[in-house]
């Protein structure tokens, strides 16, 4: 039986092209036409795709099948329980060897393939008792200070405007043990439209009521797979996700009603989400007792889009036009003097300007001037386009002498996995590529493996899956090659790169976005800060 290594030398050009990818192995051409012989493309393979995963696949397994000698063939498919006069190639490519153990077992002791391992997600009981150091810079005390004035008044709405990296989630977790810590029966429910954002949430109000509280409290987790018994809890802090709480409370409406009994306190994570439907029947429903909790929605950019000014005053309009952001005497803008003290570092922008080839019909260009955002149809086209992809490979290429650690926001998922082929291939920069696709255990793996201590340079390409819930901060640049029309997303996106070194993160960092020149672009970090200034906010 042979080896899965020795399976892959009988692989021909065309064979190794359809398991890496026909697109990937056009722009590998097109960067070193050198690297399109059998050996370098085993070598591609080899580094960006395990045995295992290779196996698993069902478009690669066929293709595998097919490498098998006539011996091999029989030996395999009587393993795997064929009848003896089948045609052993077509009985095994119709297998689906990840739908039985035993087959998954048999299929990988053949070709001597370690299974892959599988990832047990440390699971928390639903309910932790916590028993009550976690300090303030003084801008953030200063922030909280004028937040908890404010919701010490009944029934009030406040934004906490805080950019990206500044510790708004800290600071506003000392406003959240202050509350509770003054009402010894009362809750407050956590919202957050990720999983992500729920997790670091309440691994964060953990730390803060254990070095804050003044009593045992209850932590209660309700997203995901976790399902904590929050029908009648009259004390403690419930962490939920928007999804789960919503279906719960349409479900359920006097469930709802009970809940807003003892509920004096909501956060709104991400606030600009505020107006969706979702949460605001959600809200509604747990106000529904007659009485109205205080409400705080945590943003570092407290408006909807850039370019919308009636969305961003309907936003306004829902917190009472109050927001609380940072002040610092001395400095007409906070972000200025975060940088200058290291709590964010200094970004230089740079836009790498692109004159698309892509297309776009007139009913495109309605579709991106009324809609939220650009249309997927569009993006997917951006990422096909083989000159462009040229220009962002050199691009971080160039910045990789300078940069250890790079993050890229892609445009699709395939052009993520693409980018990220065409940079490991060429071997000047070890890439790798994640997404919402991506299994859970190699997820894990490629982000572990991008965070960790090594001196060499690291490239990460992604899309949909690290803009939020994503911390490294030894990032240093990032090329956002996403183009988008949410200033919300572009500032998320920046953030990634712009902890400070009292953050842990670096002085400077460079961001570069690819201007699409057919497409809407985007502004500076310090004016996506202060952008909705004239939507209505009074300043707190």
């Amino acid at each position: 039986m042979p080896t899965f290594m020795q399976l892959l030398t009988r692989a021909d050009i065309s064979t190794l092209e359809l398991l890496i990818g026909s697109s990937s192995v056009s722009l590998l051409g097109l960067v070193d036409d050198t690297l399109i012989n059998g050996d370098s493309l085993r070598n591609i393979l080899n580094d960006l795709r395990s045995p295992a995963e290779l196996l698993g696949d069902k478009q690669a397994w066929p293709e595998l099948v097919d490498l098998l000698n006539p011996r091999e063939a029989n030996e395999l498919a009587q393993d795997c329980e064929a009848d003896e006069n089948c045609n052993p190639w077509e009985y095994l490519k119709k297998l689906n060897i990840t739908s039985k153990r035993s087959l998954s077992e048999c299929v990988y002791n053949y070709f001597s393939v370690t299974p892959p391992s599988v990832v047990v997600e440390e699971r928390r009981l639903p309910s932790d008792e916590i028993i009550p150091s976690y300090g303030l810079f003084p801008h953030q005390r200063n922030a909280a200070l004028r937040v908890q004035a404010k919701i010490e008044d009944r029934e009030q709405r406040v934004v906490l405007h805080m950019p990206t990296g500044s510790g708004k989630t800290r600071t506003a977790m000392h406003v959240i043990c202050e509350h509770l810590s003054a009402r010894p029966s009362s809750v407050v429910i956590w919202l957050a439209y990720s999983e992500e954002l729920c997790e670091q949430a309440a691994s964060e109000f953990e730390c803060a009521w254990a070095a804050l509280g003044n009593r045992p409290l209850t932590l209660n987790r309700y997203w995901g797979g976790y399902d904590s018994d929050i029908t009648n809890i009259q004390d403690g802090l419930i962490v939920a996700g928007l999804a789960k709480a919503y279906s719960r409370v349409i479900s359920d409406l006097p469930f709802g009603a009970r809940l807003g009994e003892t509920v004096s306190l909501i956060i709104i994570d991400e606030a600009h989400q505020a107006v969706a439907p979702t949460y605001r029947l959600l809200l509604e429903c747990l106000q529904v007792a007659g009485r109205r909790s205080s409400i705080l929605g945590l943003t570092a950019t407290p408006g909807r889009s850039w370019d919308d000014l009636d969305a961003d005053r309907e936003l306004s309009a829902f917190f009472d036009n109050q927001k609380v952001t940072l002040r610092v005497d001395g400095y007409t803008s906070s972000v200025d003097y975060l940088i200058d003290e290291g709590y964010l570092a200094r970004p230089s922008y740079r836009n790498l300007m692109y004159d698309s080839g892509v297309e776009t019909t007139d009913a495109d260009l309605e579709r991106i001037r009324t809609g939220l955002d650009i249309p997927m149809s569009v993006l997917e086209s951006l990422g096909e386009d083989a000159q462009r992809n040229l220009r962002i490979i050199c691009e971080i290429e160039a910045m990789s002498s300078s940069h250890s650690r790079i993050l890229v926001f892609a445009p699709s998922v395939e052009n993520s996995k693409l980018l990220a082929t065409a940079l490991e291939a060429h071997g000047r920069i070890a890439a790798r590529s994640v997404s919402g696709n991506t299994p859970l255990y190699d997820r894990q793996r490629f982000i572990s493996w991008f965070k960790a201590d090594s001196s060499e340079s690291r490239v990460l390409c992604n899309y949909g899956v690290l803009t939020t819930g994503f911390d490294a901060p030894r990032t240093s640049a990032v090329v956002i090659a996403r183009p988008t029309k949410s200033l919300v997303l572009y500032s998320q996106m920046v953030g990634r790169a712009t902890r400070g070194t009292k953050a842990g993160g670096n002085k400077a960092a460079e961001i570069v976005t690819v201007v699409d020149t057919s497409l809407p672009g985007f502004r500076g970090l310090a004016e996506s800060f202060i952008n909705w200034e004239d939507a209505g906010w009074d300043s707190i």
